[in-house]
């Protein structure tokens, strides 16, 4: 805990782009020879520019009880830019350890986004999912647009009920994902995914660009998925290959929101899923 306000600082001071004035010293001390190293007080604060690779920076912690510790913090890789996704339905997940206190985290989330009109339903959708600590008193919140979200949070504030809204507490349990066979295609499924979240997209194309090396059709797999034509897609060649992109796909948006399975299962090509899933088969060896 003594070196912890040094590593706030520091990373606040990589976030802002400045090095921070050195506290305490009204002038160097004359017993080091300052003009000979590379060492420097800051007598105010000054800016901390890019030079090519990330800044970098040393914390020591010398505690009253003896232990001392020193830590490298570098400064975290840029986050890329994104095309925000279209709007679709998703799930806004809340808990908490109280009922009172998952209302007041839902006031919370509902003044956040009223002060962030910008912020994308399907990133807050993400980050409730992937970055916050589950208790027991849940609740989720299904919608497609802003409104609708807000309309929910506002039921469960006041612990009233609303179409877009299911809560309670969980039941012990585990899950299990069940892939299919053949018989459950139909043209153009998965097209509207594809558009709308980028994860899927990226293991459809992976799954889809692998199969074509390997399947050696005229027409690629892709294209005879999201065909109009249902008559290829029946031919049992082209069958088990789309079903099995398109479960593999589904399954990496699935985790990509938080969610993994404690078992796997499947019925035909869909126990090559389950098997690809599981770890068992590489994508070239499914």
């Amino acid at each position: 805990a003594a070196g912890i306000g040094g590593v706030i600082k520091m990373i606040q001071a990589m976030r802002h782009a400045t090095l921070p004035q050195t506290l305490h010293v009204d002038e160097p001390s004359p017993h080091i020879d300052w003009a000979s190293g590379n060492v420097r007080l800051l007598t105010e604060a000054r800016a901390w520019p890019e030079n090519g690779h990330p800044r970098r920076a040393a914390v020591s912690s010398f505690g009253i009880s003896g232990t001392n510790a020193h830590l490298i913090l570098e400064q975290a890789p840029t986050t890329p830019t994104h095309t925000p996704p279209a709007t679709t339905t998703v799930p806004w997940l809340l808990s908490a350890k109280t009922e009172q206190a998952l209302r007041d985290q839902a006031q919370r989330l509902l003044d956040h986004t009223t002060e962030h009109p910008t912020l994308h339903p399907t990133d807050i959708a993400h980050t409730l999912a992937t970055t916050r600590t589950t208790f027991d008193h849940r609740a989720v919140v299904v919608a497609d647009e802003r409104e609708a979200f807000d309309r929910a949070l506002e039921a469960l504030t006041r612990g009233e009920p609303s179409p877009a809204l299911v809560h309670g507490t969980p039941h012990p349990g585990k899950t299990a994902f069940l892939f299919t066979g053949q018989g459950a295609q139909r043209a153009g499924m998965g097209r509207r995914l594809y558009d709308t979240h980028p994860v899927f997209r990226g293991a459809f194309d992976e799954v889809c660009a692998t199969l074509d090396r390997h399947l050696g059709a005229e027409r690629p797999l892709k294209d005879v998925i999201f065909a109009d034509d249902q008559g290829p897609l029946n031919q049992t060649r082209s069958t088990q290959a789309a079903l099995f992109a398109l479960e593999t796909a589904l399954y990496r948006l699935v985790e990509s929101f938080g969610v993994t399975p404690d078992y796997v299962t499947g019925h035909s090509i869909g126990e090559l899923t389950a098997a690809h899933i599981a770890g068992i088969l590489t994508l070239d060896d499914a």
